[in-house]
């Protein structure tokens, strides 16, 4: 009996084998190895940043921003100098060197700054999506003039052939924002030139686009300058203007009533089609029309009998 015991209590231990102990310092390496296997792949997975030298490093053509305040890059550059670059650029490799995605000012400011290296982020782009993340970093920074963002969503909306409300959803504004943003591009240039150069502001140009004669918009536009005129002063300019061409219209329908009967009056006593030429000041010429030499000859005696 005794000896069955022990064969069974063998089998037992053979198939349910104890587990073996383990002390609390192994746990915790063990943890460790995973916790920094797992944040090694992850590394791996996303691009790593790093640094690159900075005459390696070129801007991108195409990119929507045109201008750059001078004050604000030189407040950039100190602070870069004193802090560092506090975000990386965003790049993409090209033949021998790397273009800018998103963080030209930077760039510039680091450069400034007297930087040989800067930390960058690198990405792999296709044209298309270069263009496309540019305008949008832009747009979404809130970098660009009221010219530069408008002309950024007509890119948009021409280059990748999308919608206005498609062009919202993407930069995260409302469609109304977008339409009137566009409606500055309808501007007279020399009007948009003052717009980005801040002799005007946003609300002017708004208000100049009740004008359609492109001249006096530019006209008023530089008053506004001189002036130092509100956006109620160029709503009133523009109310006063509508009136004075309402009331020239109307004094020209009448002009033109009078003509016309003088016209058909005429036509009548000669026989002939008569036009009344008028020019300002109530001058102007009488045209009649003759289609042989009997004809003029008949309307030449009519003129000296009468």
């Amino acid at each position: 009996m005794s000896e069955k015991k022990m064969g069974l209590g063998r089998g037992l231990n053979t198939l349910i084998p104890k587990a073996p102990i383990v002390d609390e310092e192994d746990v915790e390496q063990v943890k460790k190895k995973v916790s920094r296997s797992s944040k090694t792949k992850k590394k791996e997975e996303t691009k790593k940043e790093l640094t690159l030298p900075i005459d390696k490093i070129e801007p991108n053509p195409d990119q929507p921003r045109n201008q750059f305040d001078e004050d604000t890059l030189q407040e950039l550059a100190d602070s870069i100098k004193q802090y560092g670059m506090l975000q990386p650029i965003l790049v993409t490799p090209k033949d021998d060197f790397y273009e800018i995605i998103a963080g030209e000012r930077r760039w510039r400011a680091a450069k400034q700054a007297g930087l040989n290296e800067v930390p960058v982020m690198i990405r792999k782009y296709n044209e298309n999506e270069i263009v496309e993340i540019a305008l949008i970093e832009n747009i979404q920074r809130d970098n660009l003039n009221p010219i530069e963002e408008a002309m950024a969503y007509k890119r948009l909306m021409e280059e990748f052939e999308l919608k206005q409300d498609e062009v919202a959803t993407k930069v995260s504004k409302s469609r109304a924002s977008i339409t009137n943003s566009l409606r500055l591009l309808k501007l007279d240039p020399r009007v948009q030139k003052m717009l980005e150069e801040e002799m005007i502001s946003t609300g002017h140009a708004r208000a100049l686009l009740a004008i359609s004669n492109k001249d006096k918009q530019y006209e008023i536009a530089q008053k506004v300058f001189d002036e130092k005129l509100s956006v109620r002063d160029i709503e009133k300019l523009v109310k006063d203007l509508k009136k004075i061409k309402k009331n020239k219209k109307e004094e020209k329908d009448v002009h033109d009533f009078l003509y016309t009967e003088l016209e058909e009056s005429m036509k009548q006593i000669l026989g002939s089609k008569v036009s009344i030429k008028n020019k300002k000041n109530n001058k102007g010429k009488i045209e009649i029309e003759y289609y042989s030499r009997d004809e003029l000859e008949r309307i030449v005696d009519m003129i000296r009998s009468i």
